[in-house]
């Protein structure tokens, strides 16, 4: 979100293979002290199917709802010890309140700590329960997991209701809502129900550190009236909020005023009749990172000198807060095309250093809501469409290298369609040897990535969302330039913020080559080239389309904007340059059409409430554009210089 700038690389080897976020006040530290017994502790080496079974006798929870509180936490991930996005560690995502401590000093983007909102310390509590170390909840799974178990239990105790590992897990519902750590009560009830509805549907996956976990589907029937039980308050102002049914939404508007004598004195964002045939159509969902604290944030989005984006999702518990009615244009995406044609999503990461995932409740109610938002605008659920702010092009070439770079590596996006329900591995028709559409993993596609905390170091080893893209089939050869990211002609990085040479989950590129077990595609006008193997592919052939220069045409250029041609432009209002990036599609080269619907427009608004014809107006050409995946970030070509064919 920040205006600053945001790095698997696939290595020709094989791969590596909150509770809790908080408790409610009506948790009593004391209740459970009794009850355990630290000879039953899971061993810090025991698998982590027996670790759920150990701490569930050992504390008097049902094992299975331990296992699925753990599950719609984390997905039963350990995350090599580091913390989230909101301060939370280790399988059952235990919240550290000392990362929010107010002597902290300045956040890395330069907002000052006291911005941090106040946390529950469900980790030092866990810590008191079980006599141990903060540090070994920070980095022991097992021990993580018995403090999950306490906490749950001492949750439940305090509500005077049964415990016992024998219990029915529909009796524990409140308890459960409660581990949520939210404050309103549509949430905890959202985070409740994902719970019990993994319980129902049951898991298997094998996690970040290669333990193989395995739940059963259980019938239980949660008692969904022992919510009453906490004394949550009801989320506030609900009037005109754009939100799927049952999600905790709120409405905190940003303002749309003037702010100075200027005509352009005005914030933060542009009125626009995008819901009628008027105004610029609604294309693209954009997904951003706040580098800052969800108090920070609002506190922003509210500030008619900043910015302006459409929702804010809050990280501990999912909450989502509606800023801006998705017809009107939000200012978020650093190009202005992309910003009339899109809906813009803030989702909270607290900039402590080291936060490097996302946790589960952020992934499924920010999914809940882009399903919503697409069905209603009609978008495609694609990579195409469903954007990081990272895929936003730049207006030209000189504006590449201030383009950001969130939600960054570490970000799941094939976990996240299966979330949207429409999986990135589907093939659409038949598959074509001409297209690959990259699909990693996550877990187990541990790219190196340096400069997260200290420039030039490396990262500690997770999770990553791409592969990188070398010059030559082997992973010695440099990896692929970007020219307009990195303007001195050198080689891309494996900097955390350097998307040069990476190719991410769920895009689609043109196949230039093959070679062993490499796979070369065309990406910004060169051939870059990854590990590919047989029996443990990182991409897959797939059908679709394909752009490819008409014959006699050396050189396409590429757009970061399908703006109209000058003529388009009615007096008095001046025409918006039409200059390329400096990418170019040349002979012999193709890249995939990825929409060839794309509109040709330039909403014109520059004043606080000058009507049209002057002012607030749809200008539109026509010159016809086509969008194309060619690079890290989409693009456009003219349709006057290319031929569109089917892949073969």
């Amino acid at each position: 979100m920040y205006q600053t700038a945001r790095t698997r690389k696939r290595w020709p080897r094989k791969r590596w293979h909150g509770i809790v976020g908080g408790v409610s006040t009506l948790a009593v530290l004391g209740a459970l002290a009794l009850t355990s017994t630290p000879a039953a502790s899971a061993s810090p080496d025991a698998g982590r199917d027996q670790a759920f079974g150990q701490a569930a006798k050992e504390f008097g929870v049902p094992e299975s709802l331990l296992e699925a509180l753990s599950y719609a936490q984390t997905r039963w991930d350990d995350h090599v010890g580091e913390h989230n996005t909101d301060g939370g560690y280790g399988p059952m995502n235990l919240i550290d309140g000392t990362l929010f401590a107010g002597d902290r000093g300045e956040a890395k983007n330069g907002d000052a700590a006291g911005a941090a909102p106040a946390k529950i310390d469900s980790l030092g509590r866990a810590a008191k329960l079980l006599g141990v170390d903060r540090q070994q909840l920070r980095t022991d799974p097992a021990a993580n997991i018995r403090g999950g178990a306490a906490l749950l239990a001492a949750e439940q105790r305090s509500l005077k209701l049964p415990v016992g590992a024998s219990t029915s897990p529909g009796r524990w519902y409140a308890a459960v809502a409660a581990s949520s750590g939210a404050t309103e009560q549509s949430a905890a009830k959202t985070f409740a129900d994902d719970v019990y509805a993994a319980l129902a549907d049951g898991a298997q996956r094998t996690t970040d550190d290669g333990q193989r976990v395995s739940m059963k589907a259980a019938k239980t029937e949660p008692q969904t009236g022992q919510l009453s039980l906490l004394g949550l308050k009801k989320s506030s102002n609900k009037s005109g909020i754009e939100c799927p049914p049952g999600l905790d939404c709120e409405s905190i508007p940003a303002p749309y005023e003037k702010y100075g004598p200027g005509a352009g004195d005005y914030g933060n964002y542009d009125k626009a009749p995008r819901d009628t045939p008027a105004g610029p159509t609604v294309d693209y969902i954009v997904l951003h990172d706040t580098e800052g604290s969800w108090d920070t944030t609002l506190k922003l989005v509210q500030d008619p000198t900043y910015l302006g984006w459409h929702y804010t999702i809050r990280s501990a518990d999912g909450h989502i807060a509606q800023h801006i009615p998705t017809k009107d244009v939000g200012w978020h995406a650093g190009n202005w095309y992309i910003n009339q044609h899109s809906i813009g999503i803030e989702q909270e990461g607290f900039a402590a250093q080291g936060a490097t995932w996302y946790t589960e409740s952020l992934y499924r109610n920010s999914a809940r809501l882009v399903r919503y938002l697409a069905h209603k605008w009609q978008i495609p659920l694609d990579r195409a469409h469903i954007l990081g702010h990272d895929n936003v092009p730049g207006i030209y070439a000189d504006y590449v290298a201030g383009m950001h770079w969130d939600p960054g590596p570490y970000w799941d996006w094939q976990h996240y369609f299966h979330l949207l329900g429409a999986p990135l591995e589907a093939r659409h028709g038949k598959p074509s040897k001409e297209i690959v559409r990259i699909l990693p993993g996550f877990d187990n596609n541990q790219q190196p990535v340096t400069g997260c905390t200290t420039a030039g170091q490396p990262c500690d080893p997770q999770g990553t969302d791409f592969v990188y893209l070398h010059t030559e089939p082997n992973a010695d050869s440099p990896l692929v330039k970007d020219i307009d990211l990195h303007t001195d002609g050198s080689a891309s990085t494996t900097q955390v913020s350097d998307v040069g040479a990476r190719a991410v989950a769920g895009q689609d590129f043109a196949v230039a080559d093959r070679q062993g077990d490499w796979t070369a595609v065309w990406y910004l006008g060169q051939k870059g080239w990854f590990y590919n193997p047989r029996g443990d592919r990182t991409a897959k052939d797939v059908g679709g389309w394909l752009v490819k220069p008409k014959a006699g045409v050396d050189a396409v250029a590429t757009y970061g904007r399908a703006y109209p041609e000058a003529s388009a432009y009615p007096d008095p209002i001046p025409a918006q340059s039409i200059l390329s990036l400096s990418y170019q599609l040349t002979a012999g080269q193709s890249a995939v059409l990825t929409d060839r619907t794309v509109s040709t427009d330039y909403y014109r608004a520059v004043t606080y409430d000058t009507p049209p014809p002057a002012d607030h107006i749809d200008i539109r050409g026509q010159t016809k554009y086509l969008q194309i995946s060619f690079g890290h970030r989409i693009m456009y070509v003219q349709a006057a210089d290319v031929d569109i064919v089917r892949a073969r």
